[in-house]
């Protein structure tokens, strides 16, 4: 496995939870960090946590809804960090709604997140990759991504169509020496999760720096398997029970 020292990521949904798991992980292994959140405020409060380590951490304020926001901010990470190698796929929006009672905006909103916003970035930065010995893109996808859940249903299609990207795009710049991977995690202890299933037996959850680790994992691994998607989800109960 490779050192991570020196190297360059860019990280969406970076202010709490996973995000924030995986920035303070790379961060750990001397990565220098291009931050990406909604909330300029929680992205300072990490950024300050981030402090000790001997690396470069750069903010951008940016709401992946918009559609002009992906190329912004694959622009302003090659610029400040002088190069790219990791790009982080994580922000994402959920809710809890019928999909009788969802409205067109909450539809397009999720996709608009959750699905355009990765496609967006990952072709943005697949220019920036392509120069790198270590190119990796990696989408925080999700266990409903294979399976369908009741009042799920805008996130449940947004995710199916992340994962259709991912394994797509995985094997058009395979040859190009970027390597593009899923994580598809179910029932992660996070803000989001409680906010939409507040009712959710918190039992066993999966904490985000399980998931940190794996984005480690995946970063450093060479070996000569392709590893399309690692799913995961809580031993102790199904993830959204």
């Amino acid at each position: 496995m490779i050192d991570l020292k020196g190297k360059n990521a860019i990280i969406t949904g970076a202010s709490r939870g996973i995000g924030k798991a995986i920035a303070t992980a790379l961060a750990k292994e001397g990565v220098n960090l291009m931050l990406v959140s909604r909330s300029l405020k929680d992205l300072k409060k990490v950024k300050e946590d981030l402090q000790q380590y001997a690396i470069k951490i750069h903010l951008i304020n940016e709401d992946l809804i918009h559609s002009d926001a992906p190329e912004k901010i694959i622009k302003a990470g090659a610029e400040n960090l002088g190069a790219l190698d990791i790009l982080i796929n994580n922000a994402g929006l959920a809710m809890s709604k019928k999909l009788v009672d969802t409205s067109i905006e909450e539809w397009e909103a999720h996709m608009a997140v959750n699905a355009r916003a990765p496609f967006l970035l990952s072709t943005a930065a697949i220019p920036y990759l392509k120069k790198s010995s270590t190119a990796v893109i990696i989408n925080i996808a999700s266990v409903v991504g294979s399976k369908g859940y009741v009042n799920q249903g805008a996130y449940t299609a947004s995710k199916h169509a992340l994962m259709g990207m991912t394994k797509v795009l995985a094997q058009e710049v395979y040859a190009e020496g970027i390597r593009v991977h899923a994580i598809s995690p179910g029932g992660v202890a996070t803000d989001m999760l409680t906010a939409v299933k507040p009712e959710l037996d918190t039992e066993g959850l999966i904490s985000p720096e399980e998931i940190a680790d794996i984005v480690v994992f995946l970063i450093k691994y060479r070996g000569n398997a392709v590893i399309d998607e690692i799913a995961l989800h809580r031993a102790t109960k199904p993830p959204w029970q």
